[in-house]
């Protein structure tokens, strides 16, 4: 017999998702990357009246698993992690603490997962975190939206892509302003981290896929693109034929799939934050921004920057 599988929120999400575009048990097996008995599990132990619901299925493994938890863990240890919690120490902190001191080991996701379940059971740990808000998914999402004609899932995608060996593979989002008021189009490659990006008026598919094609066809290295499932990432047909490029798209809540633009993307709102309506964003923004992030050394890159990376050079900072 197969041996169970603990699954993420994530995975859990994708679950759902991948049932209401009414996939087989099998198929969502392949996608999460479980055994398709671990999936069968899932969904009998969590399905109700209201069909398979993610959110109170994760709830209940958190409970399972501070139960066992309990079984392993004093209650005076119990007791000193709480008292640092209420002394606004973060999980990480705590479990340092308690290596340091020689006291029992207790991992940080454990302490995470003791805290949701005393916010569950209507406690106040969770109010000593220092992120507060809930992620929150939309379920059915990409069926609302409509199927992306000639999609191509990344599960197709070259393994070679995952090794960053070679340059041209890039990953594309969009970051919405202020009152969904302008959008940006970033593009970052991945072996390099070289950042590309275009202010649009509009989300638009037309829009975006132009985008695309103005900031690569100059490049020189463009094998493959990955995008999100996002509506305007739809007339990726046209972007494949512009520039002669394989173009795929990450599952859906799945955002470590596209880890290398999502980071990026916390990099430029330190100079585009999410209060500012993107539709005034200037050219000279642009390269501003582009110059900030492209020539600055990186540690992953042994303290190259981007730029010297992607082309080969080294370009010296000008105040």
């Amino acid at each position: 017999m197969a041996n169970y599988t603990q699954l993420t929120r994530e995975q859990r999400y994708q679950i759902k998702a991948l049932l209401k575009m009414q996939h087989s048990q099998t198929q969502i097996a392949k996608v999460v990357g479980v055994h398709k008995s671990t999936i069968s599990r899932e969904i009998k132990r969590n399905r109700g009246g209201r069909g398979y619901r993610p959110k109170q299925a994760h709830e209940r493994a958190l409970y399972r698993r501070q139960d066992k938890a309990k079984l392993t863990i004093s209650v005076e240890t119990w007791q000193m992690i709480e008292n640092r919690l209420r002394f606004d120490c973060s999980p990480e902190q705590i479990t340092g603490w308690l290596k340091d001191e020689s006291l029992p080991r207790v991992s940080h996701e454990t302490i995470y997962r003791y805290v949701y379940a005393n916010k569950h059971a209507g406690g106040n740990l969770y109010k000593h975190l220092r992120c507060l808000k809930t992620r929150r998914k939309r379920i059915g999402i990409y069926d609302r939206r409509g199927k992306i004609p000639g999609r191509r899932g990344i599960e197709t995608r070259p393994k070679d892509v995952e090794k960053r060996e070679r340059l041209g593979d890039w990953e594309v989002d969009t970051i919405i302003g202020k009152g969904h008021q302008g959008a940006v189009v970033t593009l970052c490659e991945r072996k390099s981290r070289l950042l590309l990006l275009r202010k649009v008026d509009h989300k638009s598919a037309d829009m975006v896929a132009q985008a695309v094609i103005d900031l690569l066809s100059w490049v020189g290295h463009v094998k493959t693109i990955t995008s999100d499932n996002g509506k305007e990432f739809s007339e990726h047909q046209k972007i494949v034929q512009a520039l002669n490029v394989d173009f795929y798209f990450a599952h859906p809540y799945s955002s470590w799939e596209r880890g290398t633009n999502e980071n990026t993307n916390g990099l430029i709102r330190q100079y585009l934050p999410k209060n500012r309506i993107l539709s005034t964003v200037t050219p000279m923004e642009e390269i501003e921004i582009m110059d900030h992030l492209n020539l600055r050394p990186r540690k992953c890159l042994g303290y190259k920057t981007p730029f010297e990376v992607f082309f080969g050079k080294p370009v010296a900072l000008t105040t």
